[in-house]
């Protein structure tokens, strides 16, 4: 209630300087008169001369926004723009750390009905689903673990308290909306917090530009797939706001591989919307408010005994921010008050328990977050975004049909940040930060950066390394849950990366290779026990004598390191793009595990696509990925020959038609060849399939 009260106060005293600005403006400006009046027999500049250095003056010391969800960038079609890495905008060949930047165009161009359809096409980023859309999606970034992932909607960042990592999981996250995509890798944990070892993925659901605008999508698919997307929103001089919402139902595929005995289909219906109203009381002050909701249903199949089953789970995610953003001195100094609230509530429920209780799993957990963000103009070129956050997260969980107390737990973190950039000569910037977080259980840790990017030959020759730390809690799953460890100790990590882009022949070619290396201790990875003999004391669920399946330990060490290669080509009428990488990431901890490649993280991906845009506007193309084998769990003590992922590549054809300036048809066949392939051991995953629809843009 303190820090709520202090918050308010803060705002309460920006807004009121803002709204006496004008005032003490105009009172600078009579006084400006005056002297000028006095010293009129001074030397004068001409008046374009003063024109140009006015604006000159104003374009260098304004502050840019404080938030990674600009309203200017929602409303922006500018791919060179990005707002992850310094959570305000800023071009993407000033940016030290590396980064992928999706537009709308290139996320409808893509096809794909869920982000990791789309995040599993960059660089660096590989996707492990257990089944068909809807189930649980982990996303590793440079073989980061998925919990490392910061995922971001709208500037917000969304955790899920109550699962395993405390990572978001990309299994009901719909296209939607979305207008861009932003992935940046590499340790972030200075500005986003401590759960941003690997990287972050930002989200930007669009913003209109017009009075009143709208769009819609429909599409329609094997296994009675149904994708259905409609949005509406206007734009008058104090007030932005859209509305979206998205239906997407498919009848599936069996969560468990026929190979493995599953055959029924595992359905999904997923109904999602967003929110965003941006209202500007006064030039210098503006609030937004901004929502996300999702409610699905996933039939499930058992990892145990007879795969098919009747047994289903519900899922409901929400998200809700308030914001004031108040601009003082000339827009030198812009601050942002902020509230956020994320919550996941899931219910997994096996009818065949009745008629006594089939709840099998209850899981709930939410995070609320006050957040002040500021961002300073120092001088000419120099910038200072800093901040403070509250963090309080809490879950609850238990299995009415097996009996047993609920489990429980709740966390703190405060913490503060300040990160400085600047220009050292033209197309030479640097940045450096640092972080102090203090978590209720696991006490103070302080964190660095720094990196520079050099740009030159009109910013077609770029250049840039980057250094950050990293330092991530035990989720409360990890702690307190029937598999949890108390004596498990926080993940640390430290790494770099250095790469260069090269632009030819006016753009049509580029170039990109980046190089990474991070070394993380006291990793924390779910080890099994055995299945038979005598159980060491871990394999015991804590103060019973209940044995489980398995539990969270720390790995002593673990590093990773690799190289990533891109390069897109542009002739006439034909579009090429591709990417490699090689990403190395063992166990380096002493015992049987010594040596071995994490699990799920390929060491080789590759993408590819080729498109032809005909002369009367159809265009045509095909993709391709490609990932080498991977382990699917790690090697220990009691699992010494864990199940080997086989290698597999994929084929999409698509093409796209526009029919009328706000019409466009669509197609594709995915899976071409129908190849098997799994990315976890046992799940099933979509074989060749058949989609298409209209997007119509008014």
């Amino acid at each position: 209630m303190a820090r709520l009260f202090l918050l308010s106060t803060l705002a309460l005293t920006t807004t009121s300087l803002a709204a006496f600005q004008p005032v003490l403006a105009k009172e600078n400006d009579h006084h400006h008169d005056a002297g000028k009046i006095n010293h009129k027999n001074d030397k004068k500049l001409s008046g374009k001369q003063n024109s140009e250095k006015a604006q000159d003056k104003t374009q260098n010391i304004n502050a840019s926004d404080p938030d990674a969800d600009a309203l200017a960038i929602a409303s922006s079609n500018q791919p060179s723009l990005v707002v992850t890495a310094s959570r305000t905008p800023e071009k993407a060949d000033q940016v030290s750390s590396q980064v992928t930047v999706l537009d709308k165009a290139a996320i409808d161009h893509s096809q794909g009905m869920a982000i990791s359809d789309i995040l599993v096409r960059t660089p660096g980023v590989t996707v492990a689903r257990n089944g068909g859309y809807g189930t649980a999606t982990s996303v590793f970034i440079r073989g980061a673990e998925s919990g490392q992932t910061m995922m971001v909607i709208d500037g917000v960042r969304m955790t899920d308290a109550s699962s395993t990592n405390n990572g978001y999981d990309f299994g009901t996250l719909m296209t939607g909306d979305t207008s861009r995509i932003e992935v940046l890798r590499g340790s972030q944990s200075i500005l986003w917090g401590s759960q941003a070892i690997g990287g972050v993925v930002n989200i930007v659901t669009a913003m209109p530009t017009k009075p009143l605008g709208g769009s819609v999508d429909l599409e329609m698919g094997s296994h009675s797939t149904i994708n259905a997307r409609a949005a509406i929103g206007g734009k008058t001089d104090r007030i932005t706001w859209r509305l979206a919402g998205n239906n997407f139902y498919t009848k599936g595929i069996s969560t468990i591989s026929p190979r493995y005995g599953g055959h029924e289909q595992d359905g999904y219906h997923n109904r999602s919307a967003t929110g965003r109203v941006n209202i500007k009381l006064i030039d210098e002050v503006s609030v937004d408010l901004r929502g996300y909701y999702s409610k699905a249903m996933t039939d499930l199949d058992s990892s145990y005994g007879t795969p098919d089953t009747s047994d289903y789970e519900n899922k409901e995610q929400w998200m809700g921010y308030a914001g004031l953003n108040v601009a003082l001195f000339d827009n030198r100094l812009r601050n942002r008050f902020g509230y956020s609230y994320t919550q996941t509530k899931r219910n997994d429920i096996s009818p065949s328990f009745e008629p006594y209780n089939t709840d099998t799993f209850l899981g709930n957990g939410h995070t609320r977050r006050f957040e002040y963000q500021g961002s300073l103009a120092l001088v000419k070129n120099w910038d200072l975004v800093f901040g403070y956050e509250n963090e309080r997260s809490g879950m609850k969980s238990s299995s009415p049909a097996y009996g047993g107390s609920d489990t429980r737990g709740r966390i703190d973190i405060n913490s503060v940040y300040g990160q400085i950039k600047g220009k050292i000569i033209k197309g030479f910037s640097v940045d450096g930060g640092v972080r102090y977080d203090h978590h209720s259980k696991f006490g103070g840790n302080v964190l660095f950066s720094g990196g520079g990017v050099w740009a030159f030959n009109n910013d077609n020759t770029v250049f840039r390394a980057h250094y950050g730390e990293g330092f991530n809690a035990p989720s409360l799953y990890q702690i307190y849950s029937e598999y949890g460890n108390q004596n498990l100790k926080p993940e640390k990590s430290h790494g770099w990366d250095a790469g260069f882009q090269q632009r030819f022949f006016d753009k049509h070619l580029t170039i990109g290779a980046d190089y990474f290396q991070r070394t993380s201790t006291n990793l924390i990875a779910y080890l099994s026990c055995p299945y038979s003999g005598e159980l060491p004391a871990i394999c015991y669920v804590p103060n019973t004598n209940t044995p489980r399946y398995g539990y969270y330990d720390n790995i002593n060490r673990s590093t990773a390191h690799g190289v990533e290669v891109n390069a897109s080509l542009d002739i006439k009428r034909v579009s090429l793009n591709g990417n490699y990488t090689w990403t190395s990431v063992k166990d380096r901890s002493d015992g049987v595990d010594y040596g071995y490649q994490l699990p799920r993280r390929p060491k080789n991906t590759a993408n590819g696509s080729a498109d032809y845009h005909w002369k009367f506007g159809l265009v045509t193309g095909i993709a391709v990925r490609w990932a080498s084998k991977s382990w699917d769990t790690v090697h220990s003590e009691y699992s010494m020959n864990p199940h080997m992922n086989r290698g597999y590549t994929l084929y999409d054809l698509r093409l796209e038609m526009p029919v009328s300036k706000h019409l466009t048809v669509f197609g594709r066949v995915e899976n071409l060849t129908d190849k098997y392939y799994e990315t976890a051991y046992r799940y099933g995953t979509l074989g060749r399939t058949f989609y298409g629809g209209i997007r119509a843009r008014l």
